[in-house]
């Protein structure tokens, strides 16, 4: 029997915990495209995922502990020395080559990608312990999300076929 006659459609949970651009984009690539194929999806930001949920981004890439990234330049991919990071400007230089490269490729921004779990009626789950603990209200947020804590998620995730941590 399908799932559509059963009434027993999959769902996937997430914990977004990182803000950072690179980060950004597994979380919501993921939920829009189970969304799309009919699961139903939960997403609790934690953290400095929160910050993802802000009416206004500005997502940067820290090139810091992340040996793997290496940016396509010259026909080949340049890797950073972590030592690098410690240089003033180069988090700034690599968020600047992603964003070409996302507009580039013609990738999705954030904020589009964003718009499209709201529209597909994404569940977005703002944690209420990280408001308190950063300072931020209702109003700093996009609107939709809803408001909850450890125990919503946990919630969730104990009724949910798949559970992801990013």
């Amino acid at each position: 029997m399908s799932e559509e006659v059963t009434g027993n459609a999959k769902s996937l949970s997430m914990i977004v915990t990182k803000g950072s651009l690179d980060w950004a984009y597994p979380p919501f690539i993921l939920a829009t495209t189970a969304a799309a194929m009919g699961l139903n999806v939960s997403m609790f930001f934690t953290f400095y995922g929160l910050t993802l949920l802000k009416k206004k981004l500005d997502l940067g890439v820290t090139t810091l502990g992340n040996p793997a990234m290496a940016m396509p330049m010259m026909g080949m991919h340049m890797q950073l020395p972590n030592l690098m990071s410690a240089v003033p400007g180069v988090d700034a230089m690599a968020t600047g080559m992603m964003k070409n490269l996302i507009k580039k490729k013609g990738i999705a921004s954030i904020e589009e990608l964003r718009e499209t779990a709201v529209e597909s009626d994404v569940t977005l789950i703002a944690c209420q312990m990280t408001m308190d603990m950063f300072e931020y209200g209702i109003d700093d947020l996009i609107d939709g999300p809803e408001l909850g804590g450890a125990a919503t998620y946990i919630e969730t995730a104990t009724k949910s076929d798949i559970n992801l941590f990013i």
